[in-house]
Order: C-alpha cells, then structure tokens, then sequence
C-alpha cells in the first residue's frame, strides 16, 4: 500500500505540486478570512473627572394638576479604542429608568428596561468651572466649542483615546418621568455607536444635583429646549 502510493506520487509530481499549491492559496484565503472578521473596533467607555451629573427642575408650568419639569444630563466621557481596527463614533444614547410608583406597569417596564434619549442636545455655552480668576473650558465630544469653534476628534485608531461632554436634556415631563435617585445619586446607560453600527454599552451611577449646582459648571444648563422653542430660558 505504501510502495504503490509511493509510486503514484513519483509518478504524479505535477498534479500532487497543483493540489499542494490550491490548498495553500484557499487556506491563506480562509485564514484571511477569519482574520478580517476578528479585526474589529471595540470601544472603552470611561467617566473622568469634570462635569458628569444630572439635574431635574421645575419649570413652573402645570400639565392637568402636575407640575412640570425637565432633566438635563452632562457626561465627561473618555471613549478609547482597544480592538483592533480603527472607527469613528456616530452617536452616543443616553438611558436611565424612571422614578415612578412600584408594582404599576409603567414601574415593571422601567424598572427593568430602560427610557432612552437618542441623542444628545446642544450645548449653548460650553462646560466650565472657576478656579480662582482662571476659567477652565472643558472639550465637547460632538459639537464644537462656542468658545474656540473647535471639534473633538472622533475618529479613532487602534489604542488611541478621546475626551468630551456629551450633554442630554429631555423634555418636558410630569409626575415620576425622571431618573429614579438614591442616596444622591441615579444609574444610567451610556451607549456609543460606531461608524460599524455597532454599540459599545456602559453603565454608571452619576451625581443627582440641584439646577444652581448644574449651572455651575454651564450658565445654559436646561435651557436648549426652551431657545428651541423661543421661549424665555428659566
């Protein structure tokens, strides 16, 4: 059996070389294959320190017998890419669960899926804070600076980072429709999209603050809405 396989290949040199020659071109196609389907963007998302908090306020308006409001959301990202090709963000979600009576079925879908803001509003003055007579200017993420009319740079390759606020306001609500606090502080869910489609989730636990303290940091805070809509800011 062995001789005579022997003997066939000798005799066959040429068709066994094509044989040899097809089966490495389609494994370097199937490795070429899995390799490209394993090189993929991965987003990091991080909170760093500056002006991540949310704010629920009155606007002073009646809907029926419930008072008005509206909740603004600034979040100081870091977004990194660890995978292993390059992408840029498209978008950036914001998802938090509302504060509302336990056991009614509003609570049973909010409590265990999540409200989602789409997109994020437009800042009308960029992130700041006071130290001293100084003014630092924290970048945005996705819209430029009203200060320097500048943008981040969004497009990211393998290992390289990116720091910016993205700033939510939702509008105007009533009754338990804003985030649920506890101990001073809510949970909420950040989802990054990529240029891939694909969503890159993290979720934290962020600063509950008054509107003053809000404004600290932006004089606009809560106000995009009403600008919008050509109404006085409150």
């Amino acid at each position: 059996m062995i001789v005579d396989t022997a003997k066939w290949l000798n005799d066959n040199q040429g068709v066994v070389s094509l044989l040899i020659f097809a089966l490495t071109i389609f494994g370097g196609w199937i490795t070429g294959i899995f390799s490209a389907l394993r090189r993929r963007p991965k987003l990091r998302i991080n909170l760093i320190d500056g002006p991540t908090f949310c704010s629920t306020f009155s606007t002073g308006e009646k809907y029926n017998e419930f008072d008005v409001h509206r909740t603004g959301f600034a979040l100081y990202l870091q977004l990194s890419n660890v995978g292993s090709a390059p992408t840029s963000i498209d978008s950036v979600k914001l998802g938090y669960q509302w504060h509302v009576r336990p056991l009614s079925l509003i609570w049973l879908k909010h409590r265990f899926f999540w409200f989602w803001l789409e997109s994020p509003a437009v800042a009308l003055e960029d992130f700041q804070f006071a130290i001293g007579e100084k003014v630092k200017f924290y970048p945005f993420l996705l819209q430029r600076s009203t200060i320097s009319g500048q943008s981040a740079n969004t497009y990211l390759q393998v290992g390289q980072s990116v720091n910016g606020v993205v700033y939510f306001e939702q509008s105007d609500s009533w009754g338990g429709f804003f985030p649920s606090p506890k101990n001073g502080r809510t949970k909420v869910r950040v989802a990054v999209l990529d240029a891939f489609g694909r969503s890159h989730k993290e979720t934290f636990s962020i600063p509950v603050v008054s509107l003053q303290e809000a404004r600290k940091f932006n004089p606009s805070f809560g106000d995009t809405l009403p600008a919008l809509r050509s109404e006085t800011p409150g």
